[in-house]
């Protein structure tokens, strides 16, 4: 007995030592010189709000020629963190403990740095933990190099938003040629589906832990099914069918422009397997696109653009904003269409708008669109916003909260409404990336925070790939990326037919 207690002694001593040891070799602050200037960090996380179980949010100091930081985070309801190295690094499982015992109020970031034998204090900042919960297992997006003509390797990701996580659900190295997009959750149940583009082209949909591969295209519909929108009883998916064409400018500001020779919208029943046909949201001289299920599931919203002559004229192309009553017993959609906003076509000297990309808020109040001068393929406008219609007042504004000078869009809200992400190409004008901001009841909108990153300048330096259509997942998807790409390389696929919808009265 007396041995084993001073064996268990001089453990602790060991323990207390390597503390101590530790504690030496961090260069800790000394003699620092005071200002009130806020710290220049990367990503910029002064004054942002934060979800509790959100992965911590590291940083560096912009300036590369600082050597070491050392950073205090303190709650106001209790708790602290110290971190002391080349960059912020913060431990989960302490962060999620402080951030936990915070919600509803908020986190104090004091940061010291040294640059040559000099430490500098800066004025500390608040990090702002909100009450309303982030209601999601993490996000899925597609990582896509910004090239035009060559797929290049891209993939379809899945990420924990609690730690820095990221896992493959399809790479098209495993479908050499392929190019894979058209991803989306569904809200409220686990299925989800992805689009394969080239020679093994296909629909993938799960539905109960199965995955069904359709025919990539139909001639009855003249192209393939993209830019997908569960229905929230799962049973139904909104599709639009798009020519889609690309051309580059010479003298703009702008890179490429992406427009489509014609667009359809329609309803993809997953149980009877039938392409749901109407006129309504299938007129000729008409372009409808980005489809989109209100959350009770009672309307489908979408934009629509009359036909332009292309490619002389892809400037004078404006979407509408509409939607239209779908009944979930019949898979029909209503009697007419109604216009939210209508867009406004340039004049002589003078820019106009067009709507794309309508995501209406869970509990039916807003609908958050992106606006552009013309077209709807807006992750190539600089000048793209955010912008947010009340459903019941019908008024809309910007969300210069979370605008920026460069293309914002790709949005989707996640289950309670009070979280949206975005991607945004606001650091560089090249590059997008995924930001998160917070919405309360009455519409205001917090400060976005970048999707945080274990070593984020090292992440930035290294990723070559821009993050573009994400979307909050309720939990973690089982895939089997290597097994899915043997599948799309083989003939195998599931037919599916198309049912004329009745004529409207």
């Amino acid at each position: 007995m007396r041995y084993r207690i001073q064996q268990h002694i001089a453990l602790i001593w060991i323990a207390i030592g390597l503390t101590l040891g530790l504690t030496a070799c961090q260069n800790l602050p000394h003699d620092a010189v005071a200002t009130n200037r806020l710290p220049d960090i990367y990503p910029d996380y002064t004054a942002v709000t934060i979800p509790v179980g959100i992965a911590p949010l590291n940083f560096a100091m912009t300036d590369d020629s600082i050597t070491t930081i050392d950073v205090t985070i303190e709650g106001k309801k209790g708790g602290s963190l110290h971190v002391n190295g080349s960059f912020a690094d913060i431990p989960v499982d302490e962060w999620h403990g402080l951030v936990e015992q915070n919600r509803g109020s908020q986190l104090t970031v004091s940061v010291y740095a040294e640059k040559g034998d000099q430490w500098t204090q800066y004025a500390p900042f608040p990090i702002y933990v909100s009450p309303y919960d982030i209601k999601a297992w993490g996000i899925t997006y597609r990582r896509i190099a910004p090239s035009y003509e060559m797929y290049s390797r891209m993939g379809l990701y899945q990420r924990d938003l609690g730690n820095f996580d990221e896992l493959p659900l399809l790479v098209n190295t495993q479908v050499p040629g392929a190019c894979v997009n058209c991803h989306t959750n569904s809200a409220t149940t686990s299925s989800y589906l992805y689009h394969v583009r080239g020679e093994h082209g296909a629909t993938v949909i799960n539905r109960n832990g199965k995955d069904e591969i359709l025919q990539a295209r139909n001639d009855s519909l003249g192209g393939s099914m993209v830019y997908p929108s569960w229905h929230p009883g799962g049973r139904y998916v909104a599709f639009s069918t798009n020519k889609t064409s690309q051309m580059f400018h010479t003298r703009n500001t702008k890179r490429i422009e992406v427009y489509d020779s014609s667009s359809d919208v329609f309803v993809y029943d997953t149980e009877s397997r039938q392409i749901l046909r109407d006129t309504l949201t299938m007129r000729r001289l008409w372009a409808e696109n980005t489809p989109a299920f209100s959350h009770d599931g009672r309307w489908l919203y979408f934009t629509t653009a009359l036909r332009q002559v292309y490619p002389t004229d892809y400037d004078s192309e404006c979407y509408n904003l509409c939607r239209v009553a779908f009944d979930e017993k019949t898979g029909q959609l209503g009697q007419q269409v109604d216009t939210l906003l209508h867009a406004t076509l340039p004049e002589e000297g003078q820019k106009g708008c067009s709507f794309t990309w309508p995501r209406p808020s869970p509990d039916g109040r807003y609908l958050m669109y992106t606006r552009t001068d013309y077209g709807y393929f807006s992750i190539w406008h600089p000048e793209a916003d955010l912008w947010l219609l009340d459903l019941q007042t019908m008024e809309s504004r910007p969300l210069n909260e979370a605008n920026s000078t460069q293309a914002d869009s790709f949005h989707n809200w996640n289950a309670n409404g009070r979280w949206f992400l975005f991607t945004s190409r606001r650091h560089d004008g090249l590059y997008s990336r995924v930001y998160l901001a917070s919405v309360s009841p009455d519409g205001k909108v917090t400060k976005p925070f970048l999707l945080p990153q274990h070593d984020p300048k090292r992440y930035e330096a290294l990723s070559l790939y821009s993050f573009n259509t994400p979307d909050f997942s309720a939990q973690p998807i089982e895939a089997h990326p290597r097994a899915m790409g043997k599948r799309l390389e083989s003939t195998d696929r599931v037919s599916v037919s198309v049912k004329e919808m009745s004529a409207k009265k």
